[in-house]
C-alpha cells in the first residue's frame, strides 16, 4: 500500500500539468461510424471515431462541421510521442508563440476504455492535469495522435501494476482536496514545509486507511495477449492509458503522422515552419 502512497504525496506536492481547458460539455445528436478527414499542407489523415466513446465522439464531429479546425496548427510536436493540435489560439499565431492554453470554454468527462489504448495511430484528448482536474477531464477541443515506439511485452505488465497503484494515490489525493479534508491537508502542507518526512508519511498513511474500502472498487488497467502484441509490434505510448481518453484512430495517412513528427521546432515543441490543417470534413 506504501507506494500509492509515495505516489500521491509526489501528486500533492509537485501536481501534474499536461495539457489543456475549462467547464461544460453541451449535448449533440447521436453520430455512429463517423469518419474524420483532415487536410493538411504535409497530406491527409483519416481518423476513424469510436461509438465506445460517444461523447468525445460527437463533439469532435460538432466541432469539425462548424469548421473550428479549419486553419489551426498542430501545434506541438514530439518525435516518438505525439503530435497535438486544437487550440483556438493558434490560428494565425505569430512565430514563436507558446500555445496550447486555447479551448471552445469547456471540458468533456473522461471515458476511459480498457480497450481503447494508446497504440501507434490512436487519437485522444488532450487535458489539464494535476489536482486541478481531479476527474481526468477532456479539453474541449484540444486532441493528440500518438506516434509512441514499440514497447517488449514484459514491461507492459510491470506497468500496468505501476499505474494501478497510481491510480489508487491519486484517489487519495482526491479525497485530500475535498472541503471535509481541508484539516488534513493544511497539516501535510505545513509538514512537508518544516521537513518531517516521518510524521508526513504517518499522517498519509493514516488518512489513505480511511478510504482502503472505496481503492477495492477502482478501476485498473491488465493488457491483454493482443494489447501487449500491438504494443511491441507497432508501438504506442502505453503509459497514457486510462490517464487520457482515447476516442479515434488514424485508419489513412500515418505516414503523415510521421512525418509531422519528424519536424524541426522551437524549445515550446511547436514546429519552425507551420504544419497547418487547412481543412476538416466529417463522413457518417
Amino acid at each position: 500500500m506504501k507506494v500509492y502512497y509515495k505516489i500521491g504525496i509526489a501528486l500533492l506536492l509537485v501536481g501534474i500539468v499536461a495539457f489543456a481547458m475549462p467547464t461544460k460539455n453541451k449535448k449533440t445528436p447521436k453520430m455512429e461510424n463517423a469518419i474524420v478527414t483532415f487536410e493538411t499542407n504535409f497530406g491527409t489523415i483519416k481518423i476513424k471515431l469510436y461509438n465506445e466513446t460517444p461523447l468525445h465522439r460527437d463533439n469532435f464531429i460538432k466541432l469539425a462541421e462548424e469548421h473550428y479546425y479549419d486553419s489551426l496548427l498542430f501545434h506541438r510536436v514530439i518525435d516518438n510521442f505525439m503530435i497535438q493540435a486544437g487550440d483556438p489560439k493558434s490560428k494565425g499565431a505569430a512565430a514563436g508563440t507558446q500555445l496550447g492554453t486555447g479551448g471552445p470554454g469547456y471540458t468533456i468527462p473522461a471515458e476511459f476504455n480498457p480497450n481503447l489504448i494508446h497504440k501507434k495511430g490512436a487519437v485522444a484528448a488532450a487535458r489539464l492535469g494535476g489536482p486541478q482536474n481531479p476527474k481526468k477531464e477532456s479539453s474541449g477541443s484540444q486532441f493528440y495522435i500518438v506516434v509512441g515506439q514499440t514497447v517488449p511485452a514484459e514491461q507492459l505488465d510491470a506497468m500496468a501494476a505501476h499505474k494501478a497503484e497510481q491510480a489508487k494515490g491519486e484517489y487519495i489525493q482526491s479525497q485530500l482536496y475535498k472541503p471535509e479534508n481541508k484539516e488534513h491537508l493544511n497539516e501535510l502542507i505545513q509538514l512537508q514545509q518544516i521537513g518531517d518526512r516521518q510524521k508526513f508519511m504517518e499522517k498519509w498513511n493514516a488518512f489513505g486507511e480511511l478510504y482502503k474500502d472505496s481503492l477495492a472498487n477502482i478501476q485498473t488497467l491488465s493488457y491483454t495477449d493482443e494489447q501487449k502484441n500491438i504494443y511491441s509490434t507497432i508501438g504506442g505510448t502505453p503509459h497514457l492509458d486510462m490517464d487520457y481518453t482515447v476516442f479515434g484512430e488514424v485508419i489513412d495517412g500515418l505516414a503523415v503522422v510521421d512525418s509531422i513528427a519528424k519536424v524541426k521546432k522551437d524549445r515550446y515543441d511547436r514546429p519552425l515552419n507551420d504544419v497547418i490543417i487547412t481543412k476538416v470534413s466529417v463522413e457518417k
